[in-house]
């Protein structure tokens, strides 16, 4: 085998186990530090309750602070919404970057999630890394900013300050060598009726 496609091999290897190694640890209950589609993202179990409350210990934020979720696919909102509107379908295939959308009546998903309105914030993901995460783990995963809550969010992995990197279970290791700032997602609420509001 040529080194380059040792290279390629090792590079596949290292992958596949740190995405394995991220699903372990959110199976047990723990948080994880990965890269997203926007900036690098504090994750869990999207239906676990406890973990989801050491998230918002870890940012001091406070849990009436709903908190965004990724999926892989589009298929998966209809799990986790009673009913999509028709204009978000239509707004995601328009989308020309990450988009939020904050739904009504949300479901399978931890209560603490939630906000007071019973609504959350989801968000199907494109970025390679995220999407096999979330299509390997097969539920909803957290995604909020690695930050502690009011502080500036970190625009790439060199900038997360090390109490968040010593809070989490574990640390993927996959993009960390990027150096870019990746524009945050745009945030829009539907209420009932196809009410849109932009939030961000």
């Amino acid at each position: 085998m040529s080194k380059e496609k040792q290279n390629i091999t090792g590079h596949l290897r290292e992958y596949r186990d740190d995405i394995k190694q991220a699903i372990d640890v959110m199976n047990k209950g723990g948080i994880i530090l990965y890269p997203t589609d926007t900036i690098w993202g504090i994750g869990c179990d999207a239906t676990n309750e406890e973990a989801v409350k050491r998230v918002f210990e870890i940012k001091k934020r406070n849990d009436a602070k709903a908190l965004i979720t990724l999926v892989d696919s589009e298929a998966k909102i209809e799990f986790y919404v009673r009913e999509v509107p028709d204009v978000a379908w239509q707004l995601m295939e328009v989308a020309t970057r990450p988009l939020t959308i904050i739904y009504d009546g949300a479901r399978n998903l931890a209560p603490n999630l939630l906000a007071e309105d019973g609504s959350a914030g989801i968000r199907v993901t494109h970025e390679e890394f995220s999407q096999n995460l979330c299509m390997r783990m097969r539920r909803a995963i957290v995604s909020t900013s690695a930050n502690i809550s009011g502080e500036p969010s970190p625009k790439c992995f060199a900038d997360i300050a090390p109490e968040i990197l010593e809070a989490v279970d574990y640390v993927c290791t996959s993009r960390r060598n990027e150096t870019q700032n990746p524009p945050a997602s745009n945030i829009i609420k539907l209420g009932v009726g196809g009410e849109v509001k932009v939030i961000r």
